[in-house]
């Protein structure tokens, strides 16, 4: 619901299409209903997800203010929100409704962690919600990986896989590898927890996995499933690659004992928020005790087509965050 009296700042997408195409508006402040709450947002990160929203991949109705994760202070509450006050500073997915890129959001009370707790700066509360909630809820809920088994992440100095890999290292995997796109990124993303990294055309001699995350697609999915041992579980996540889906016959799996999973967040979120919170407290834990590495990169929120256009080129590396209000 909107109030039309207040206006802020937010960047919408008018029209689908490239970068440019995202404009710094004047729009209504939204406000919370039932069970929702308010955040005046300080950080917001940007993500191949909005660019996904940019393109009119997802269908959105426009003009459509992208979004998915923020960090801020609760502005206000809606009616039935018992466990978070007016002021406290949060982390919170705005994945369901989006609504990120603004000076306020509002989203359900159960995608938000208050941060009392912890001793973390804003841009990098602003950097967990998508990115580190993945991480642990694909390894841990959907991969189930066990101590001992050996995990290869492809990606892995992007976003997300700077965060798969750490998170594979916490849940007790015993060999976990990392495949780039070009060797310029290897030793970027040998920072993020992995023993060792490989660019994606060496795969087939990078040995047995037990659990493969694959957010590439195209070769790199077909690639994935002959890595698998049996017994192995690949879990696909995106399509970075932008190629022709890749089918996987069923007496394949059937035969050679092996599992193909997906994992989409906004819809896990949807379906299961209490326990999508349950991931973003444990990330934004770790990240606080220092277990869990994220290097930010800020831009200024008018910078949003940057953010854009730096993600679709692949060279991005870590997690680009916008300034909105700041700390």
């Amino acid at each position: 619901m909107n109030n039309s009296s207040q206006q802020m700042k937010a960047v919408t997408i008018p029209e689908f299409g490239s970068a440019e195409v995202l404009r710094v508006a004047t729009v209504p402040v939204p406000e919370p209903g039932p069970g929702q709450v308010a955040i005046d947002v300080a950080y917001a990160g940007a993500n191949f997800a909005e660019v996904l929203y940019r393109r009119g991949v997802v269908d959105v109705p426009l003009p459509f203010v992208p979004g998915i994760e923020v960090a801020g202070r609760i502005r206000a509450v809606g009616e039935g929100v018992e466990d978070v006050a007016v002021g406290q500073q949060v982390a919170a997915l705005s994945i369901v409704d989006s609504g990120g890129y603004a000076e306020v959001v509002v989203t359900s009370a159960d995608l938000v962690v208050p941060l009392d707790a912890f001793v973390i700066g804003m841009d990098v509360a602003a950097a967990l919600p998508s990115n580190s909630t993945t991480a642990f809820l694909v390894l841990d809920r959907v991969a189930r990986v066990e101590p001992g088994e050996r995990v290869l992440i492809h990606a892995a100095a992007g976003g997300v896989g700077s965060q798969l890999g750490q998170a594979a290292r916490l849940l007790g995997a015993d060999r976990v590898v990392g495949t780039v796109g070009s060797a310029a990124k290897v030793e970027t993303a040998k920072r993020f927890g992995y023993d060792e990294v490989i660019t994606r055309d060496r795969i087939a001699d990078a040995g047995e996995f037990d659990v493969v995350v694959d957010v590439v697609g195209g070769p790199a999915r077909r690639a994935s499933l002959d890595r698998l041992a049996p017994m192995g579980r690949l879990v696909v996540m995106g399509n970075a690659s932008g190629a022709e889906d890749v089918g996987i016959p069923a007496n394949e799996l059937w035969f050679t004992n092996k599992t193909v999973s997906g994992f989409n967040l906004a819809a896990f979120s949807a379906a299961f928020p209490k326990e999508t919170r349950q991931a973003l407290r444990r990330a934004v834990a770790a990240a606080a005790a220092g277990d869990l590495r994220v290097e930010v990169e800020t831009l200024p929120l008018e910078q949003a087509a940057e953010a854009h256009r730096r993600i679709e080129s692949g060279t991005t590396t870590g997690k680009l965050v916008l300034e909105v209000a700041g700390e």
